[in-house]
């Protein structure tokens, strides 16, 4: 069996009257992976406004920094969908390479460069009139893509292996390839841009390359079957999510070093950190709950209950809100980052496995007079072995 078959792979609103006023509300784009669709959360109601028609299994999206419109990766049609975030529909459809796990869009959101898992290519699309413009051939099973914060460098983890290649985006080509731990999953840039975190999934590491040289500078011992790593916004503090020893590995930036280990819940997984970087919300994919963890201590502040267990979990750019799919009940969890209380929990459509969250994006108010609800809805699914 290969990687990536192990990796696992209405609502209806009447007689609305618009008030003629504009306001601002980010918005959760839900991807349903068994419902061949989208589905669009207001952050402000916590309520799905809009489905969209996507395609056939739908994995990850992902919102361009301005918020004007949303990449959804189809795995099993090989095309990225475009919706039009302004009005919720599909705006085109563009062909890539075979099972494209991941859209990952440039920080100055002019490309987004598709990692196509069967391919062993990106694909990148030109946002400015959505066509792919280069298909540059990287590693065996590109799934993770990071950029410089300057949008000059594209780092892809090649699961397969066992390198990371790295790619000049003016020209579109491979520079270099970096040798790291075995099976480099999931890659995070620090916001300075001078270094990469690789978790190396079958190696127990992470590798930090240094964006200088493009050289592996240090190799961390971590815990076991390393996956996600996040890297707070102030830039001094890297947390990595060890699925199978239930710990989270927290990491000094400036001296490369593993401070705390952190026991969490049963398999933890994805994670989100608050903009202003003084929380951690680790997703336990196995133990249906969320870990909260106080990035001053390192130390978890507060474990929430979830309805079943998690899969893809995102916080509000204000940080008020996080949000969590729960894939076997169809439901997005919405807890109270204030408080780290769940408040809610939204019915949506089937296996919701992805989710991204716009930037504020200015909307006319609407006053429902009459509402009948039947819900339907729309970050990608990996298993929890590759």
């Amino acid at each position: 069996m290969n990687f990536i078959s192990r990796f696992g792979f209405i609502l209806f609103l009447s007689c609305l009257s618009c008030k003629g006023l504009m306001g601002l509300s980010s918005k959760v784009y839900v991807t349903n992976h068994f419902g061949d669709n989208v589905s669009v959360i207001d952050t402000a109601t916590d309520t799905v406004i809009a489905t969209v028609d996507a395609g056939h299994q739908p994995s990850s999206v992902s919102i361009l920094p301005n918020g004007s419109k949303a990449y959804v990766a189809n795995f099993f049609d090989a095309q990225i969908t475009v919706i039009d975030t302004a009005t919720n529909t599909v705006k085109t459809s563009i062909p890539v390479g075979m099972n494209p796990l991941q859209a990952r869009i440039s920080p100055n959101g002019t490309k987004v460069f598709v990692a196509n898992s069967n391919s062993n290519t990106i694909s990148v699309i030109d946002t400015s009139t959505d066509t792919v413009i280069a298909t540059i051939e990287v590693g065996e099973t590109p799934t993770f893509t990071a950029f410089t914060p300057d949008s000059s460098k594209a780092y892809v983890a090649n699961t397969s292996d066992n390198i990371v290649s790295v790619i000049n985006t003016a020209t579109n080509t491979v520079t270099t390839s970096i040798m790291t731990g075995k099976s480099p999953f999931c890659v995070a840039i620090t916001p300075d841009g001078t270094k990469a975190l690789v978790a190396n999934f079958n190696d127990n590491t992470v590798s930090v390359i240094d964006i200088a040289s493009n050289t592996v500078s240090t190799t961390i011992s971590v815990g076991m079957r390393p996956t996600f790593v996040g890297i707070t916004p102030d830039g001094t503090q890297g947390y990595v999510s060890n699925l199978l020893s239930n710990t989270v590995s927290a990491i000094d930036i400036s001296t490369n070093t593993v401070t705390a280990t952190i026991s969490v819940g049963t398999g933890p997984y994805r994670m989100t950190i608050t903009p202003d970087s003084s929380k951690v919300y680790i997703e336990n994919n196995n133990s249906g709950s969320v870990s909260v963890i106080n990035t001053s201590t390192n130390t978890v502040s507060s474990t929430i209950a979830l309805p079943d267990n998690p899969y893809a979990i995102g916080v509000t750019p204000d940080g008020t809100k996080a949000y969590v799919s729960i894939v076997d009940t169809n439901q997005i969890s919405v807890i109270d980052t204030s408080t780290d209380t769940l408040t809610t929990s939204v019915t949506v459509g089937s296996a919701p496995w992805g989710l991204s969250i716009s930037v504020p994006i200015a909307t006319p108010l609407l006053q429902s007079t009459s509402v009948e609800s039947g819900f339907w809805s729309g970050f990608f699914r990996q298993a929890k072995h590759p």
